[in-house]
């Protein structure tokens, strides 16, 4: 075959699957996880059931495959953000910041409890560590972060001090809490 043919063929798969995913979390969004099904998920998709079903065999496989775009999208901004300019410690209070609002615009429970049980979560969260922990050692290295706990226990403390982002009412309250996690991490 030709190269053209095959990226023209590679292209309008991503496109398709891309078009499944969003009209997917589109539907889930305006009707609830349950009143969601694959017919439905075809007709917004503009495209056959058969179609769908060459694509993906069941909704959970759908919504896995969008979460895994989400937390791939998530995971790519806050580089770009922890990579930005600025000492390791405003870089990392960037990060942290777009963390606790990532968490705090989390899905309703009963998906989230669905979708966060994937292999992909917990290599994201696994990432995310280690991303946060180079970081923190950066930090540490200029004397911004404590140097009496280990740079990944400290990316830890982070993670975990931030998801409770998931409960606030107020941008208020993120702000506080990304302050009181980073105030966890100075020096004494």
């Amino acid at each position: 075959m030709p190269r053209l043919w095959n990226e023209t063929v590679e292209e309008h798969r991503r496109e398709v699957g891309d078009a499944i995913l969003n009209a997917t979390a589109e539907l889930v969004a305006e009707q609830g996880l349950h009143a969601v099904t694959m017919s439905r998920i075809a007709t917004k998709a503009g495209i056959g059931r058969a179609t769908l079903y060459k694509y993906f065999p069941d909704i959970e496989a759908i919504l896995f495959a969008w979460h895994e775009r989400q937390v791939s999208d998530h995971l790519q901004h806050l580089a770009k953000i922890g990579h930005g300019a600025g000492t390791p410690a405003e870089r990392l209070e960037a990060v942290l910041r777009e963390f606790a609002q990532i968490s705090h615009q989390r899905h309703g429970a009963e998906i989230a409890t669905l979708l966060h049980r994937g292999e992909h979560v917990a290599q994201a969260q696994q990432h995310l560590t280690g991303f946060l922990g180079h970081l923190i050692a950066e930090g540490v290295r200029n004397g911004e972060f404590r140097d009496d706990v280990a740079p990944d226990e400290l990316a830890n403390f982070c993670l975990h001090s931030l998801t409770a982002a998931a409960g606030l009412s107020s941008q208020d309250a993120l702000r506080r809490l990304v302050t009181v996690t980073m105030a966890g991490l100075r020096p004494d």
